[in-house]
């Protein structure tokens, strides 16, 4: 495994990803971050965001729906409240939870904002690791305050 790094990716429900890669970048609460072969040790809190992998010069996209990563020993472990990789995203249903929450957030008063901004962040991430994938063309942006 010289010059790899073991990448696990795990949910609650299933193991997601589980390669030897070359490089690894999520999303950390104070930003994206990268993680090559012979990382110092490191344990992280995640946020909603977009995580990637290359291997073997082939760049993998995947959405991570929050949680902890550790780093040691040549070993990256997510643990995530939920993830999918760019080819596992049901584009439909990441386009439907978007619109609803949109219309939610439009209701200010009637709903609770905190938890329409959550669904609308996993939405949108989904539809943006499905669009760096090629799954997608673009994203169209809609203003919520309309």
């Amino acid at each position: 495994m010289a010059g790899k790094i073991l990448l696990e990716v795990i949910t609650p429900d299933r193991l997601v990803v589980r390669e030897e890669v070359d490089m690894v970048v999520a999303t950390g609460i104070e930003g994206e971050f990268g993680v090559l072969p012979n990382h110092a040790p490191l344990l992280c809190l995640l946020q909603i965001g977009e995580g990637r992998y290359k291997k073997d010069g082939k760049t993998e996209y995947m959405a991570i729906i929050g949680g902890v990563v550790e780093v040691f020993e040549n070993k990256m472990t997510i643990l995530a409240d939920a993830a999918e990789l760019a080819r596992e995203i049901d584009l439909k249903r990441a386009m439907e939870a978007r619109e609803r929450a949109i219309k939610r957030l439009r209701q200010r008063e009637k709903i609770d904002v905190a938890r329409a901004e959550a669904a609308l962040r996993r939405a949108m991430v989904r539809l943006k690791v499905a669009q760096r994938a090629g799954l997608i063309e673009s994203i169209l942006p809609e203003s919520i305050s309309e």
